[in-house]
């Protein structure tokens, strides 16, 4: 089992960057693949990014912006969004998967949520 937390949500304008971190506690976060997601009022939760063993998948939304990685020393997980826009603002979402090779961008395929953090973008 493995505890999530998201840390470094906040407000930027547009334009701007910001970086989230998740960091897993309990198991090891290298024995998951890890993603984000990320919730807007009014919309359903959609899939941002994920890593596993395979490598990495953005959404088209966030390609050429964000960028995941991931530090297993630290048992932490990346999220550098940058070039931010205001359709961006959501609560951020990290999970973890126990699909390590397979990119999972259905949210049914996480096995373990942190609480969220919010990033909100002004025009």
């Amino acid at each position: 089992q493995v505890q999530l937390v998201e840390s470094g949500g906040g407000l930027v304008q547009a334009g701007g960057s910001l970086r989230l971190s998740c960091a897993a506690s309990g198991r090891t976060s290298s024995a998951y693949s890890m993603g984000w997601f990320r919730h807007a009022p009014g919309k359903e939760r959609e899939f941002v990014v994920c890593i596993s063993r395979g490598g990495t998948n953005y959404a088209d939304s966030v390609k050429g912006r964000f960028a995941i990685s991931r530090d297993n020393t630290k048992n932490t997980l990346y999220l550098q969004m940058n070039r931010l826009k205001p359709e961006d603002t959501a609560v951020y979402y990290c999970a973890a998967s126990t699909e390590i090779w397979r990119w999972v961008t259905d949210e049914s395929g996480y096995d373990y949520w942190g609480q969220g953090t919010q990033v909100t973008v002004s025009s």
